[in-house]
C-alpha cells in the first residue's frame, strides 16, 4: 500500500536507513539484485509477486545468502508466519506495529547479524552461548536446550544487549512487539 509504504519509508530513513521502495513483488526483485541491501523488509501480499515467492527467490541466489528478511505482514496466521520462515525470512513482524519498534527490531536483527559475520547465517556465537536460528537450539555450556519461540527471542535480544538492565517494559516492546501489549 503507498501510504504504508511511504510512511515507514521516511521512518526507517529518519532513522538513517538507506532506503529504496518498491509497489511490486517484480519491481522489488530487481531493485534488490541492483541495490543489494543488508536487509529487506517484505509484505506476503504483493501484486505481480507475493513475498513469499519473492523472499524464495532471493534465497536462490548466492548474493542475497546473508541478506536479512523480515516480513511485515497482517497476515497472522500460523501458516503464514510458518509459510515465511519456509521461504527462508529471518524473521515475521505483526502489523500494526508502532515505527520505533519495528525499527528498534530491525536494528536488533542487524546487530545480531554483524556480531556472527564470522558465524554460518543459522547459527550465532555469542560469549558462553551458541544459537541456532534454525532449530531454537541454545547451547550454553554444552548444555542444549529447546525453547519456544518467544523465550529463543528472548535469549537471543538479551544475549545481544549485554551488561544492560531492562523494564518489564522494554522486554515487552522489543521482544513479544503487539502481542505483548495485550498482556
Amino acid at each position: 500500500e503507498p501510504d504504508i509504504l511511504e510512511f515507514i519509508g521516511y521512518n526507517l530513513k529518519k532513522e538513517g536507513f538507506e532506503v529504496d521502495t518498491a509497489s511490486n513483488g517484480l519491481d522489488g526483485l530487481k531493485k534488490a539484485k541492483i541495490f543489494k541491501p543488508d536487509l529487506i523488509l517484505l509484505d506476503v501480499m504483493m501484486p505481480q509477486m507475493d513475498g513469499m515467492e519473492m523472499c524464495a527467490e532471493l534465497r536462490k541466489l548466492d548474493s542475497f545468502k546473508d541478506t536479512l528478511i523480515v516480513f511485515l505482514s497482517a497476515r497472522a496466521e500460523d501458516f503464514s508466519q510458518l509459510a515465511g520462515y519456509d521461504a527462508g525470512a529471518n524473521d515475521y513482524i505483526l502489523k500494526p506495529i508502532k515505527p520505533k519498534v519495528l525499527i528498534s527490531k530491525l536494528n536488533a536483527l542487524l546487530k545480531l547479524r554483524n556480531t556472527n559475520e564470522v558465524q554460518p547465517d543459522e547459527f550465532i556465537k555469542l560469549k558462553e552461548f551458541e544459537i541456532n536460528r534454525e532449530t531454537y537450539k541454545v547451547t550454553f555450556k554444552d548444555e542444549i536446550f529447546l525453547l519456544p519461540r518467544k523465550e529463543f527471542e528472548l535469549i537471543a535480544w538479551l544475549d545481544s544487549n549485554p551488561e544492560r538492565v531492562f523494564k518489564r517494559a522494554d522486554l515487552l516492546e522489543n521482544v513479544w512487539g503487539n502481542e505483548g501489549m495485550r498482556g
